[in-house]
């Protein structure tokens, strides 16, 4: 899309994300307004669409958006986050195991922005599972980059919550 509709979904989001605006329902009607405006097969449509259901507490309506922004092709960055918000949906519609196949893949991707997000919704649908100390690894692997000091020492203590004993 252009950069004026890029501009004005990023302007909703910022009233939305500011309190500026508070209602669920009108929120998402400004979305579905802005997708209005969208060829009807574009990826963008749904992806912002979920968005909107699960900023809302709506997880549930966002799956199957999700799903559609995927199977449409989304790409580059809005793919890998579309990715994260569905795993992250996922667990909070009680299907953790399908949010960590999903992620897990993510976890190789070329490293961007995204990558310590990719980890603490891995983390979170892990713990859903019952696999703390795996989520835990994922977490305190992804904190000991950005910590001055002891970041070898954290490192290695993620690796051994995972790893058997040498």
């Amino acid at each position: 899309m252009n950069q004026d509709w890029e501009d004005r979904v990023a302007a909703a989001w910022a009233a939305f994300d500011t309190g500026a605006v508070q209602d669920a329902s009108a929120f998402r009607a400004v979305i579905d307004a802005l997708v209005a405006e969208l060829p009807e097969d574009s990826p963008l449509g749904p992806f912002e669409q979920a968005c909107a259901w699960d900023s809302t507490g709506r997880s549930d309506r966002a799956v199957p958006l999700y799903r559609e922004a995927l199977a449409r092709g989304i790409d580059g960055y809005r793919r890998r986050r579309t990715k994260i918000q569905l795993a992250s949906s996922l667990r909070n519609t009680g299907q953790a195991e399908e949010g960590v196949k999903l992620l897990t893949p993510e976890l190789d991707a070329p490293s961007d922005e995204l990558d310590d997000a990719v980890r603490a919704t891995l983390a979170l649908c892990l713990s859903s599972l019952g696999r703390d100390r795996e989520g835990l690894s994922l977490v305190l692997g992804a904190l000991a980059r950005h910590l001055p000091r002891y970041q070898r020492s954290m490192t290695r203590y993620a690796r051994a919550l995972v790893e058997p004993e040498a």
